[in-house]
């Protein structure tokens, strides 16, 4: 059985869990933290990041790579488009959520609300916060405004581009964060309608009740 490691929290175990799920595999997730990472577990992630994913003998480490080999070895149904453009599009997004919302979701809101205080006994840096919301964020929701032309960023169908960025806004949700509809009503609709598919509304029910959202 294939085996996710990496901890509950993670936009990037959390992408993995949902093609995953998507895909209808059957896979145990054991919770793996990287504060700090293990020598052991440095075996299958040298780099010492989560997810990491075990399938027999063979172990993969990066998000973006486990899910284009999950796509590869388990092709139905498709997350990655056809065509050419399409699907260099859709990597656009999956980097997009990976490089440019990331650190800001994660770093100055997620992990310095939530993760930081809870778990590492960091104080919460109201200022940090702040810049993210009012000064970072506000130029990316605009651009993804400007991209959004329907129900999917690519092609007209479910992709790894909307598991990429849609999975940065559960941190975003987590953290407190919440899209102003009157600024950018698609990016808002989209939002919430692709956290209603069933796969996201499972994995954000949990990480609710784990992290409660942003008390604490």
């Amino acid at each position: 059985m294939l085996k996710l490691l990496g901890a509950h929290g993670s936009p990037f175990v959390r992408k993995v869990k949902l093609v995953l799920d998507e895909k209808g595999l059957k896979y145990e997730h054991e919770q793996v933290a990287p504060f700090p990472p293990t020598a052991e577990y440095r075996k299958v992630s040298p780099l010492g990041k989560i997810p990491a994913l075990i399938d027999g003998d063979r172990a993969l480490a990066d998000s973006s790579v486990i899910c284009a080999y999950l796509e590869r070895t388990h092709p139905a149904p498709a997350l990655y488009p056809a065509d050419p453009y399409a699907y260099a599009r859709a990597l656009w997004f999956e980097e997009y959520g990976d490089s440019g919302l990331a650190p800001i979701v994660g770093g100055k809101m997620f992990f310095n609300r939530i993760i930081g205080p809870r778990i590492m006994k960091k104080p919460f840096d109201e200022a940090l916060y702040q810049q993210a919301v009012e000064r970072d964020l506000p130029p990316m929701f605009d651009y993804l405004e400007s991209e959004i032309a329907g129900d999917h960023l690519v092609g007209g169908a479910f992709t790894i581009a909307d598991i990429g960025i849609a999975t940065q806004f559960v941190n975003y949700r987590l953290a407190g964060g919440a899209l102003a509809p009157a600024r950018w009503p698609k990016l808002a609709a989209y939002i919430e309608k692709t956290h209603a598919r069933p796969t996201f509304k499972a994995a954000i029910a949990i990480e609710e009740k784990i992290f409660g959202g942003a008390r604490g």
